[in-house]
């Protein structure tokens, strides 16, 4: 894919977080302490992930999220701004503490996360409609659900109705109505959210295929489950693709979804309309599905969350064959 191909524009509505992330020999089994090493903090957030994803995988992005008016929330204003993202969408509010996520890495690069989302639980349907003017400058929308379920619905509606292209990435996972699914053109979950989902194990290739295709019946044109080191697949009506990951020594996995999430956004953007959806171009889905697949493992060779995540050169880089820096 060359780099000419994205230049599209991406919406992203989604959550900000301070991540405060420590390595440690294992992961802790429950009730147990484990020692561990250095402790990072980095700026996370799926919503905030996503986005500098996007940005840096080649898409001009905007987004819209809201953290507290606290030292964290101080500290990812400006380093989002500083990143390149507009500071109309990035809302502060005094009633609620920016978001934190506990992050623990093993040295296989697993990890264990939980999540208090503060700020996050306040960005509520009606700045959608207080920033009608910021969002509609998009192509493609791109949404979490670490964002109240009642904002990620509206904002999917808003989109459909202005023309966009939407990208839900349903993590965490939580109860989904069809009629949400069905203002959902393409659906991104893991191998976990396939099962909260349908209630479908996915333990090999066959059972994925079998849960996107229960997740197909019920509304989004298209799905792809992400699916670690096996790569990604990708089904639309009766076509099932498997794309293979690349290679790579896993380092921290923690932002590679994210890593994933944001190229796919900003190759699908990059692209007509009339190319990508309604679903009628496989190939325009597999070129991009093989471009996220590379962002991911890229970003699985590094620590943190958005230290971690590619530039559109290195992806490309990644693509053509050339080794890893």
């Amino acid at each position: 894919m060359s780099a000419a191909c994205l230049s599209g524009q991406v919406i992203v509505i989604g959550s900000a977080n301070l991540d405060l992330t420590v390595t440690a020999s294992r992961l802790p089994r429950e009730g147990e302490t484990v020692l561990g090493g250095e402790l990072l903090l980095s700026n996370g957030g799926k919503g905030a992930n996503q986005a500098i994803a996007a940005l840096r995988a080649g898409a001009e992005v905007r987004f819209l999220a809201k953290v507290g008016r606290d030292p964290f929330g101080d500290r990812i204003y400006r380093d989002l701004v500083a990143a390149g993202l507009p500071a109309d969408g990035l809302l502060r509010d005094e009633s609620a503490p920016t978001g934190v996520a506990l992050i623990v890495v093993d040295r296989e690069g697993r990890n264990q996360i939980a999540v208090a989302p503060g700020s996050n639980q306040l960005l509520l349907p009606a700045v959608i409609e207080q920033h009608e003017s910021f969002l509609t400058y998009g192509t493609v929308l791109l949404v979490q659900l670490e964002i109240p379920i009642i904002t990620v619905e509206r904002a999917l509606r808003f989109a459909k109705a202005h023309g966009m292209m939407t990208i839900l990435n349903p993590a965490p996972a939580c109860p989904l109505s069809d009629d949400l699914l069905r203002h959902v053109d393409l659906l991104t979950p893991n191998e976990t959210e396939v099962e909260a989902l349908t209630g479908i194990t996915v333990s090999d290739l066959p059972s994925a295929a079998a849960g996107a295709k229960a997740l197909l019946l019920r509304g989004p044109q298209a799905v792809v489950i992400t699916l670690g080191a096996q790569g990604a697949l990708l089904c639309i009506a009766s076509s099932v693709r498997h794309l293979p990951a690349i290679p790579i020594e896993a380092v921290d996995t923690t932002a590679a979804g994210d890593a994933f999430n944001g190229a796919l956004a900003a190759a699908l953007a990059g692209k007509p309309q009339a190319d990508a959806f309604p679903i009628g171009r496989l190939r325009v889905l597999e070129d991009a599905v093989r471009f996220a697949n590379a962002a991911g493992a890229l970003a699985a060779t590094k620590r943190g969350a958005q230290e971690s995540l590619p530039t559109k050169i290195e992806i490309e880089r990644l693509l053509a064959g050339s080794p890893l820096l």
